[in-house]
């Protein structure tokens, strides 16, 4: 059965009052999955090699050294850190770490990391938009690096470019990285020009407006090609849920039925290229109900299949 990566630590990375990326997030996502019956594997805590196969020593520390005993304090205009923000991010790493080794160990077909921070904004040395480490990245390197895979896809539907993922991936001519995104937008980047050093970046700008049928035209006639001629063993999705119409913090307007539709196509690709191997990680989504919706709507594509 698809596995379920969570841990209590994300609720412990605590906000201001008023900012978008909260604890509710986590618990409206946790709450809207719990019909499904899926067993809970505790996120464990990402090691500092982890941390150091995408970030500098000098990062790691700065993130630390800046951890306040109370309160919260900013890293930038986005992020902030409070007391329990460390130990959150390390689960959200090691919650992907634990789901690509689970996956690709044979002991779940797929997986879901319900876990927070998000991490696709964080760049090689750089925090940003409610982001500290790139987890999704981090992950691709781990099954790169760790379980010796020739190429693994990332594909990143948060409304927001993955500028963070891109980053960390730009280099890496094993991973392909695709991102859909609306634009303009924050943070301004992920043009289709941007290709990555050995042609292994795909961007898909979307105006603002474009609905669920804009998004799979765009997925038929690029995304899958790319992904079926790219023939990953691992998909790796950061999942954002932040295009759905409700969405406050942008202007694309899928409904929820489209994030369905496009994780089990998704799905079916891996299924034809690496035994429906998936890993996901939760990114954006900031209307709750939406947020909730979505994600069990994501999810439930994941339980179809891999039963």
């Amino acid at each position: 059965m698809t596995a379920l990566i969570t841990h209590a630590d994300g609720l412990a990375h605590v906000t201001p009052d008023g900012h978008p990326e909260r604890v509710a997030r986590l618990e409206h996502v946790l709450h809207a999955l719990e019909p499904l019956g899926l067993s809970r594997v505790t996120a464990p805590l990402a090691t500092e090699d982890d941390l150091l196969r995408c970030h500098p020593q000098d990062y790691i520390d700065r993130i630390r050294d800046k951890l306040p005993s109370r309160g919260s304090v900013p890293l930038d205009a986005d992020t902030w850190l409070s007391p329990g923000s460390w130990n959150a991010a390390l689960r959200a790493v090691g919650g992907a770490i634990r789901a690509v080794d689970m996956v690709l160990g044979g002991e779940a077909p797929n997986a879901f990391c319900a876990t927070r921070p998000p991490g696709h904004h964080a760049e090689t040395a750089t925090s940003m938009g409610f982001c500290i480490f790139g987890t999704a990245a981090i992950a691709a390197k781990h099954a790169l690096d760790h379980h010796k895979l020739n190429r693994v896809a990332v594909v990143d539907f948060d409304v927001h470019h993955g500028n963070g993922t891109q980053d960390l991936l730009w280099n890496e001519g094993r991973a392909l990285f695709v991102s859909s995104h609306q634009s303009p937008l924050w943070p301004g980047t992920g043009s289709r020009t941007e290709t990555g050093a050995h042609d292994n970046v795909m961007n898909l700008p979307l105006a603002p407006g474009s609905d669920g049928d804009a998004m799979r035209r765009v997925y038929e006639a690029e995304v899958f090609p790319a992904l079926r001629a790219f023939a990953p063993e691992l998909v790796i999705l950061s999942a954002g849920f932040d295009a759905h119409v409700d969405d406050p913090l942008a202007n694309l307007e899928w409904e929820t039925e489209d994030y369905a539709w496009l994780t089990g196509e998704l799905c079916a690709i891996a299924a034809e290229t690496c035994g429906g191997r998936v890993v996901s990680t939760l990114e954006g989504g900031y209307d709750l109900t939406a947020l909730a919706a979505a994600a069990k709507a994501h999810v439930e594509q994941l339980v179809e299949a891999g039963s």
